[in-house]
């Protein structure tokens, strides 16, 4: 298969990694056109036997170096020299023997654009700590964030930090292109583990000086989700109320009144389930497939919650080219997750993964890619994306979180909100994870005059970004037919649920529906055990991260003047790609896959959490050797054995044991929020984000997720009150100041202080 067009074809990359963030961070660059050399750190061969790299390592040239000896060193520094971008995931400590240091790389190589993905951050005390999540997550105190079947930290069988990181790698590269392509010099990235897991905890973890009980308990760790049993069994997830879609609402008039009142109590119900204990006894009547028909039928958002790889045969997902068809070498005819997000020239896979193949002489033309400016200056200091301008008519988070991390690279972010403001903002500590650094514009985008604003902004923008259904933003008049007739130069983000094509193209979605569908609820609650929602929420932060993505891919193809276009990005093409660990064989069978024990503690006995008698250890090994080693130390040769000898041990002991068997282990914290952002290497390093806000007063959260040649960054602003932009915003457009005081007086936009609205 020739290598088709893409955005980034004149773009050469050397991957060096041996991890799955390096790795699918490759593949997003790899098939967007960039030419992918990929060295295998991993000496172990063990990389071409999983199903998961024949995903990841796709459409990239792998070679027959490992960086081991003199001359494999000095063949990688050939290729740098041809290279626009290194992206690595080995640990500083490991470059740093061979001589190949990011110093040292940069003095030799300084056209290079360096991206970094550690397990911590670059400079951190714990920057050459294994580059695995089992560790970052034990180590972050991640994994007692989670509400399981036991009390204590439960294993998150969802490689958080690594689905986070990959992203953003790849997006802090695309920012380093776009800002070396408008001549303000060339710059490093470096992401981690810990700060991709950190993401999608920016909505769970927060400090204020002056929190309610709502900023402090939203989103908490006894937060229920409307799951409900079928008689088939099989578990649904729903995000709408139930009640009127027909079945539901025949059976309830057939219970009465009564009825209803006996089976609600002791139920606790919410907004979408006020009849919680009703809706439960009526699921368990009838069997899924009659459910799911009867809600879908009334635009109730529910999907079923199944195991992992059923989302392979969904005909959305392959309408939309999330699923494709791939002929590996290793495992044959196979179907894997395709691009997950859409744009002109198309993400293609166009090869699979290869075997190693010795380095030939010519294979890369001497003469220079000629992709970006051949300046060896370094970047400006200021921020990547320093001048973009963006209108953000999101709401929730998939939409607003991305656009809040445009914000934190720089950006100008504008948002737009109705004169009630984001419904995200009953929900104090969830808005506050996606939404700081931007101004915040009050607007009733219904009202006819609206459009006068509307039009202003997307003459203004460089980007617009929203998840708003499609239908709805045609009738508000910020469909990209509109808005780019407006100024066709205007990159376009629209994320949607299912996709742009379909029968469900226009269907609501949420999180939740997707963690289900995707099979995550299924895994992720252990053999045996109720399918369980994981409170990060990291399918709207995958989406989210996607869309962030496939935008700045369009804004740098923009600055290479191929003008803009409408992009995209969705929950479901998104969650698919997580599913990547296991792909589907030619007679129907998946590859094998880790599963979650009934206790949640691991899934073998040298990658698990143990109890100590002084707290809790997490070990992080797939090594056979290992196993027999720690089985010999302990005398035991059952997982529940090795627990029993190990609850007789203290944490520091327990390490100590994985020391001598080989095992990399660290402790697993519990309530270890404050002591994160209290932790001095944290805060140096950017971890930890503070700024004021007119109700809470000092805020601290979740901080940056990038540094950009060591630097953090960080937002400029906290979090905007509702319009508190609002004449800012209309002046900058160049509405007069009788204009402004008209939109204020008729209800047009809200949020005006009281010497501009008079």
């Amino acid at each position: 298969m020739s290598k088709p067009e893409g955005v980034l074809s004149k773009i050469r990359v050397v991957e060096w990694s041996q991890g799955h963030a390096a790795a699918f961070a490759g593949l997003l660059l790899a098939e967007s056109g960039a030419d992918v050399v990929l060295i295998d750190g991993d000496r172990t061969g063990r990389r071409q036997k999983l199903a998961s790299f024949a995903v990841w390592d796709r459409s990239k040239r792998r070679l027959e170096r490992n960086c081991g000896a003199p001359e494999d060193v000095q063949a990688l520094q050939d290729l740098l020299s041809e290279a626009d971008i290194l992206l690595t995931d080995m640990t500083p400590h490991d470059r740093e023997k061979l001589g190949l240091g990011s110093r040292a790389i940069k003095d030799r190589h300084p056209h290079l654009i360096i991206t970094e993905i550690g397990s911590w951050p670059a400079g951190h005390k714990l920057e050459n700590r294994p580059v695995d999540d089992t560790l970052v997550l034990a180590e972050a105190g991640l994994m007692d964030e989670q509400a399981g079947v036991r009390d204590g930290p439960i294993y998150l069988r969802f490689p958080l930090g690594s689905w986070g990181s990959a992203y953003l790698a790849a997006i802090g590269t695309l920012a380093r292109l776009i800002q070396k392509r408008r001549g303000r010099g060339v710059g490093g990235v470096s992401t981690s583990l810990v700060q991709g897991a950190l993401a999608p905890s920016a909505m769970l973890w927060r400090k204020a000086e002056r929190a309610t009980p709502e900023f402090t308990n939203s989103m908490g760790k006894s937060i229920r989700s409307p799951q409900f049993e079928c008689s088939d069994g099989v578990w649904i997830h729903v995000k709408s109320t139930p009640d009127h879609a027909p079945l539901m609402s025949a059976a309830l008039q057939e219970l009465g009144a009564d009825r209803i009142a006996d089976l609600n109590a002791g139920e606790k119900g919410d907004h979408i389930c006020p009849n919680w204990g009703a809706n439960k006894f009526i699921f368990k009547s009838r069997p899924s497939d009659v459910w799911l028909a009867d809600l879908w039928s009334a635009d109730v958002a529910v999907q079923p919650d199944v195991p992992m790889g059923h989302i392979y045969g969904d005909e959305q997902a392959i309408l939309n080219g999330y699923v494709i068809d791939v002929e590996d070498p290793v495992f044959g005819k196979t179907r894997q997750p395709g691009a997950p997000v859409s744009i002109e020239p198309p993400m293609r896979a166009f090869r699979p993964a290869a075997f190693a193949s010795p380095w030939r002489d010519g294979d890369w033309s001497s003469e220079r890619a000629g992709s970006c400016i051949s300046s060896s200056r370094g970047a400006a200091e200021e921020l990547p994306l320093n001048g973009v301008k963006v209108a953000d008519f999101g709401a929730f988070l998939a939409g607003p979180f991305a656009t809040m991390m445009l914000s934190d690279l720089g950006a100008d972010v504008v948002k737009v909100e109705g004169l009630t403001g984001d419904p995200l903002r009953r929900n104090d500590g969830a808005f506050f994870g996606c939404q700081r650094g931007k101004r915040s514009l009050a607007v009733d985008l219904k009202h006819e005059t609206a459009a006068d604003i509307i039009a202003s902004l997307a003459e203004w923008a460089d980007i617009v970004h929203h998840n708003i259904r499609l239908p709805a933003a045609h009738r508000l008049g910020i469909d990209y037919e509109t808005l780019s007739a407006i100024n066709p130069e205007l990159i376009y983000c629209h994320v949607s649920a299912y996709g742009p094509k379909g029968p469900r193209k226009d269907w609501p979605g949420y999180d939740q529906l997707f963690q289900a569908q995707t099979g995550w609820e299924f895994e992720g609650a252990g053999e045996g055990n109720q399918p369980m929602w994981h409170r990060f929420g990291m399918m709207d932060h995958q989406c989210a991260l996607a869309s962030l993505f496939v935008t700045l891919l369009g804004l740098y193809h923009r600055d290479n003047g191929h003008g803009g276009q409408a992009v995209g990005a969705s929950l479901l093409g998104a969650g698919l790609m997580t599913v990547s660990e296991t792909i589907v064989l030619e007679d129907g069978s998946l590859t094998p896959y880790p599963g979650l024990d009934q206790q949640q503690m691991g899934v073998s006995s040298t990658r698990r959490l143990y109890r100590c008698m002084d707290g809790w250890v997490a070990f992080a090994s797939d090594v056979p050797d290992t196993c027999s080693s720690l089985q010999q130390h302990s005398r035991q040769t059952s997982v529940s054995g090795v627990e029993d000898y190990m609850a007789g041990l203290t944490v520091a002991e327990a390490l100590g044991l994985a020391d001598d068997c080989g095992i990399a282990a660290t402790e697993a914290r519990t309530d270890n929020r404050d002591r994160f952002f209290g932790d001095p290497a944290n805060l140096d390093k950017g971890l930890v984000a503070r700024f004021n806000q007119s109700k809470f007063g000092m805020v601290d959260m979740v901080g940056t997720f990038w540094l950009f040649d060591g630097q953090p960054a960080l937002p400029q602003s906290g979090v905007p009150d509702l319009g508190e932009h609002t004449a800012q915003c209309l002046e900058e457009l160049g509405f007069s100041p009788v204009e402004i005081r008209d939109f204020c007086r008729n209800k047009i936009v809200a949020g005006l202080r009281n010497e501009v609205a008079e």
